[in-house]
C-alpha cells in the first residue's frame, strides 16, 4: 500500500510498481489540502497497478524511472511474445521443415549452400534455442561473432558472406513468427555494407598470355570465356544444341552448379551472345577434336562436365603462375571482356545484352572507370566535339 512522507516541507509520494519501491518528490507543500490530494491520487495509481493498466510517465513525466520500466516492459512483451507461441519449435527442427519446403523453389546447389550454412553456422548457435524466444540482441552478437571468425585467405570472413550467412537466419525467423504468431525479432537490422566489386581486369596481352600458357585442352575453353563474358556456371553449362555456328551465337539458358544443371541467376541472363570470328573459330574445331558424345561443349578427360574448383585449383591459378602475372579470381574473364568492349567503344546497351543485365546501371556502376568519356577528365571530349561541329 501506497505512503505519503514528508521531505523538506514538501510531499513524497512511495509505492509498489513491478516489485519495486518507487519514491517520487513532488512540490505540494505538507499540508491537509495537499495530503488529501494525494491519497486520492495513490488509490488511482493503485487501482491502475492491480488493473495492470498503469502507465508511469502519465503520472510522473519527468521521473528517472520511466526508462527503468520501459526497458522492464519490453523484457516482459518479449517474454510474453515466448510464452504465447507454445507451439513454436527449437531453430533446429522449424530449419529442417523449412528447407525441405524449399526443395520445390531452388536448385540442388543452392538448396546444399543453404543447408551447409545452417550447419555449419545457424545451428551451432541457435540450433537448441525455441525459435521464437531468439531475440535482436542475440541476433547482432552473433553477427559480431562471425565478424572474427577466419576466412579463406588470412583474413576474416567478409562483409558480403555474412550477408549470405545472416539471410537464412532472417527468412527462418520472419517465416517462423509469421506461422506460429509471434513478433520477428528481424527490426531494422540492416546488412553489412559491401564493398565496390573489385574488378581487376586483365589486357589484350595478358589475356594472350594466359591462353598461351594453358594447357592445349583449355585454350579453347578460355578464348570463350575471355571473349563471351559468360560467367562460370553458364560457361561449365554450356551445350552444343546452344552453339549456333551459322548466327555465330550463343544461347545461355542454364547453368551448371555442383554437377547440376539448374536455371539461371536471373530473368535478364537469359540471352544470345553474338560471337567475335575468332570464338567462333576455335569452338569449330574444338568440336572436331572433342568428345562427341557429350551434350556438354567442355568436359574433363572422362567426358563429365567440368568441376569449377577442379579447373581453378588444377589449371587456371597454376597458368597465371606460369604466365607470371598476379592471382586473379577466374570470374576476372568476365570483368575484362566487359572492359575490353567498353574500351573499344560499343554500345554500352549492347554490351548490357551480352553479359544478361536488363538496363545499363550496372554497367556504368561496376565499370566507369574504364569508360574512356567516363574516365577522360581533361574536357578534351568536349572539346572535339565542339571542333567537329557537334556532329557525333
Amino acid at each position: 500500500m501506497g505512503v505519503l512522507n514528508s521531505r523538506n516541507g514538501k510531499l513524497v509520494l512511495q509505492f509498489r510498481y513491478k516489485g519495486i519501491r518507487c519514491r517520487e518528490q513532488t512540490q505540494l507543500l505538507d499540508n491537509k489540502p495537499n495530503r488529501n490530494r494525494l491519497e486520492r491520487l495513490l488509490k488511482n495509481i493503485e487501482a491502475e497497478i492491480l488493473l495492470d493498466s498503469f502507465d508511469y510517465s502519465k503520472y510522473f513525466p519527468n521521473s528517472r524511472s520511466i526508462k527503468r520500466f520501459v526497458e522492464i516492459s519490453q523484457r516482459e512483451l518479449a517474454s510474453k511474445q515466448y510464452f504465447d507461441s507454445p507451439n513454436s519449435p527449437k531453430f533446429e527442427e522449424f530449419a529442417k521443415t523449412w528447407l525441405l519446403e524449399k526443395q520445390i523453389e531452388w536448385s540442388k546447389g543452392h538448396l546444399m549452400v543453404v543447408e551447409g550454412t545452417i550447419d555449419k553456422y545457424l545451428n551451432p548457435v541457435f540450433g537448441s534455442k525455441k525459435i521464437s524466444a531468439i531475440n535482436k540482441a542475440q541476433i547482432l552478437q552473433f553477427r559480431t561473432i562471425l565478424a572474427k571468425v577466419p576466412g579463406r585467405n588470412g583474413g576474416f570472413l567478409s562483409p558480403s558472406r555474412i550477408n549470405h550467412i545472416m539471410t537464412p537466419l532472417r527468412m527462418i525467423l520472419n517465416e517462423a513468427a509469421d506461422r506460429y504468431d509471434f513478433t520477428s525479432p528481424w527490426k531494422n537490422i540492416k546488412a553489412l555494407r559491401i564493398p565496390r566489386t573489385d574488378v581487376d581486369p586483365f589486357s589484350v596481352q595478358e589475356v594472350e598470355k594466359v591462353i598461351a600458357c594453358a594447357p592445349e585442352e583449355f585454350h579453347c575453353y578460355l578464348t570463350t570465356r575471355f571473349f563471351t563474358g559468360m560467367r562460370t556456371g553458364e560457361v561449365n553449362g554450356l551445350m552444343w544444341k546452344d552453339v549456333d555456328f551459322t548466327k555465330k551465337t550463343i544461347n545461355v539458358t542454364q547453368s551448371l552448379n555442383r554437377g547440376e544443371v539448374s536455371t539461371l541467376k536471373t530473368p535478364g541472363s537469359y540471352r544470345t551472345i553474338t560471337l567475335i570470328d575468332r570464338v567462333v573459330d576455335v569452338l569449330r574445331e574444338h568440336k572436331l577434336k572433342g568428345n562427341s558424345n557429350s551434350d556438354f561443349v567442355f568436359t574433363n578427360s572422362n567426358g563429365l562436365p567440368l568441376n569449377y574448383k577442379v579447373v581453378a585449383r588444377t589449371m587456371w591459378y597454376p597458368t597465371l603462375v606460369k604466365a607470371g602475372l598476379k592471382k586473379r579470381n577466374p570470374y576476372q574473364t568476365r570483368h575484362t571482356y566487359a572492359t575490353l568492349l567498353l574500351a573499344s567503344g560499343e554500345s554500352p546497351e549492347w554490351i548490357a545484352n551480352q553479359l544478361g543485365h536488363t538496363t545499363t546501371t550496372m554497367l556504368f556502376r561496376v565499370y566507369s572507370r574504364f569508360i574512356p568519356n567516363l574516365t577522360r577528365e581533361d574536357g578534351s571530349a568536349f572539346e572535339a566535339f565542339l571542333q567537329n561541329g557537334a556532329q557525333q
